[in-house]
């Protein structure tokens, strides 16, 4: 089978090329065709790929292009990782934001909006590409912010685009861990949209064993999420919030830590890939070595700002592994390719699983996959607090689906000001203001 790979040349590629080594089964992936606009990154990507393959016999073979037809033609798998405006973009988006006093995070707020404003016109224009040229293939998105860019893709390709994020995975594998369950074999009751979900209950043998974590202090301070959050809030959830979440629940402590930060993480990215890329143009530079080198370091800084907000040292050594999205990506694989069914934590079309939300919403559920799709599985109504923080944002990137499609000025200063994070219509106008300049990109917001 043939794995296209979609932003090719970005830094975490290896971790899914590591995953698919692994693999040893019939119908496993034979190919994998990484794409990038950047030369320079998809030779220091084959090379890092090389060394990891380590002259393994049967590891899958590895090409490179620039051209996006050839890439995706006749691919089985295609991985969306395009980052549009590149980690400058990034670190744009939230110099801006917080010059407005604003959260400028890329998936979150004023800087979720901002990405996704420049992202969902190359996602919808790959999704018809890949439509057109491989019109059997999966759609595997990682491209954030992941469920507006999953929803953007399934208005072209209905079920056969899926969403994956490692966070929900990261917070499920940590609470069984402390509960000393197996992760592999709770029943994780997980719900909400990409980056704005909760984890509502942990099952083992049918019996929720979340309730005895809350009622323990100790073991609520003994991971990363208890540390961020606090237990007296968790207590007063009656659930673990994603850790995204705590750019709400804390957005003013948050906002401050960034402004207060010697660099922003997007600053902080910026630097540490740009080292990392050039050292791979230097003779002799070990590529592999290289490569873990930086990801331990970028693991290890990973919500530095929110750590700070809530006054929490640096990451235990547990914290730091991975949520393991290439993991969950050749579940995923497994699952539709040779109808091995498990069930994921995905980003899908709601299909009514909540009510408050119409049935095209991409929404982040436990999902029953097999050779046809993932199919959402039913859950227990939200609360009314996390109604409200759902249905607000899904509203928000419905405003920039729109906007993508029709270049209104006026919709976008909508979209920003109706975000939670955004506390002023006067706000909202001059992020787009400020947004418009530093962007060549979003130049199509033109219209009234």
């Amino acid at each position: 089978m043939k794995l296209t790979i979609l932003g090719g040349g970005g830094f975490r590629v290896p971790l899914v090329h590591g995953a698919l080594l692994g693999d040893q089964a019939d119908g496993r992936i034979t190919r994998v065709t990484l794409h990038d606009v950047d030369a320079g990154r998809l030779d220091a990507m084959s090379r890092v790929l090389t060394d990891q393959a380590g002259g393994q016999p049967d590891a899958p073979e590895v090409v490179a292009t620039r051209d996006l037809d050839e890439a995706v033609r006749g691919a089985d798998f295609v991985f969306s990782a395009i980052r549009v405006g590149g980690l400058a973009g990034r670190a744009a988006d939230e110099r801006v934001a917080l010059a407005e006093g604003v959260l400028g995070q890329e998936t979150v707020g004023a800087g979720g909006i901002a990405y996704g404003l420049r992202t969902v016109p190359v996602a919808v224009d790959i999704a018809r590409r890949v439509a057109a040229l491989a019109p059997d293939a999966w759609v595997i998105n990682f491209t954030n912010p992941a469920g507006l860019v999953t929803e953007a893709m399934s208005r072209v390709l209905g079920d056969r685009v899926i969403g994956i994020c490692d966070s929900p995975v990261g917070l499920g594998r940590r609470v069984a861990k402390v509960l000393g369950a197996d992760p592999a074999t709770a029943w994780i009751d997980y719900v909400g949209l990409n980056h704005l979900g909760w984890l509502r209950g942990l099952r083992v043998g049918g019996r929720d064993q979340l309730p005895r974590l809350l009622d323990d202090p100790e073991a609520l301070a003994s991971f990363e999420e208890g540390r961020l959050f606090g237990p007296d809030w968790l207590r007063s959830l009656g659930a673990v919030p994603n850790e995204y979440l705590h750019y709400y629940y804390f957005n003013r402590e948050t906002v401050r830590a960034y402004q207060e930060a010697k660099q922003t993480r997007g600053a902080f990215l910026l630097a540490q890939q740009a080292g990392f890329y050039e050292k791979m143009t230097r003779p002799g530079t070990p590529p592999l070595a290289t490569w873990h080198r930086t990801l331990a370091e970028r693991e290890a800084t990973y919500m530095a700002a929110n750590r700070e907000a809530a006054r929490v040292d640096e990451r235990d050594e547990d914290d730091l592994e991975s949520g393991g999205y290439e993991k969950v990506a050749l579940a995923l694989m497994r699952a539709v390719a040779r109808d091995e069914r498990t069930t994921l934590i995905l980003n899908v079309r709601n299909r009514g699983t909540l009510s408050v939300l119409d049935a095209d919403a991409v929404i982040e559920v436990p999902c029953f996959v097999d050779a046809n799709g993932a199919h959402p599985v039913a859950v227990d109504p939200l609360p009314y607090h996390a109604v409200g923080l759902v249905t607000a944002v899904k509203a928000v990137e419905r405003e920039v689906l729109a906007v993508a499609e029709s270049g209104s000025r006026a919709g976008a200063v909508k979209a920003f000001a109706l975000h939670p994070l955004v506390d002023s219509v006067s706000v909202a106008r001059r992020l787009v203001d400020g947004y418009r300049a530093e962007h060549p990109g979003l130049a199509y917001l033109s219209r009234p």
